[in-house]
């Protein structure tokens, strides 16, 4: 146990105000058996208390003892000797004075030390609670982080599943024409699918084996018809299977290496796969 931390928990606070519990009391009176530290700073809070509450202690004016008699004297009145309180002023009669004993002006002390402790006892419940406050919101913080983490986990992985699924129906549906792109002379390693659908005329790529496009550059697919291309659109960032564009005729499919956004021409200088459409 890291005894620092156990003392800074606001176990002693808990402990001296007799806040702590049966069990955190027991664990307490073993703890500090062993570890003085503990005695050590269970006596310098009840210091730090009794030092909060005389330091602050206020004596009474020497004349309050005067002007608190002089305010009640008119409260006594001698009522006995009035016939007739209509008719008659009533007789002021003046009480004696009597000399406040020195316990009186101690009890002021002790109000006011009462009032300081009073003070000490609410700061340390604050802050007692705060603490707990602030451990409970970290621990919904982290269980809320903990869910948004699971549930775009769970996204993903729906996502992947239905990216699988989609690709399944399509390399089984019997409209569905597979082109294999195989890469060109000094690019033998780069491969790339078709997936044409000859009734729909969909076009789907599967970029198998292709390097990442640099910065500024990306992948578009063309269509040759008797020689001549035609854009079949960009393939962007996607995992999987990518639908392209529409495509009416092929003969040859191919990809190039264009500048971001597409070319209306292809550079056969960037070259990477090309396929025959089999009959």
């Amino acid at each position: 146990m890291n005894i620092e931390e156990y003392i800074s928990s606001g176990i002693i606070e808990s402990y001296v105000l007799g806040l702590a519990d049966a069990q955190e009391v027991a664990e307490l009176e073993q703890l500090k058996g062993a570890h003085p530290e503990i005695q050590a700073a269970i006596d310098s809070f009840e210091a730090s208390l009794e030092t909060a509450a005389f330091a602050n202690t206020i004596t009474p004016a020497a004349d309050t003892k005067d002007k608190l008699m002089l305010a009640l004297q008119d409260e006594f009145v001698d009522q006995t000797n009035i016939p007739n309180q209509q008719t008659k002023e009533a007789k002021v009669v003046t009480m004696p004075l009597k000399p406040i004993p020195a316990k009186s002006a101690k009890m002021f002390q002790y109000i006011a030390a009462a009032s300081i402790i009073l003070f000490v006892v609410s700061a340390t419940l604050n802050v007692y609670f705060f603490r707990e406050y602030t451990a409970a919101n970290k621990q919904v913080v982290a269980l809320l982080n903990e869910k948004n983490a699971l549930f775009t986990d769970n996204n993903n992985i729906q996502a992947k599943y239905q990216e699988i699924t989609n690709s399944l129906q399509l390399m089984s549906d019997t409209n569905v024409i597979k082109v294999a792109m195989k890469g060109i002379a000094g690019k033998e390693g780069n491969l790339a699918t078709v997936f044409w659908n000859s009734k729909s005329k969909d076009v789907y790529v599967l970029a198998n084996k292709l390097p990442k496009a640099p910065e500024g550059k990306q992948y578009q697919l063309w269509a040759l018809v008797k020689g001549k291309p035609i854009d079949a659109g960009m393939l962007n960032d996607c995992n999987g299977v990518c639908k392209l564009k529409n495509t009416q005729q092929a003969d040859i499919f191919a990809i190039t290496l264009e500048k971001k956004g597409g070319s209306p021409s292809p550079d056969l200088t960037q070259l990477y796969v090309l396929g025959k459409v089999s009959s």
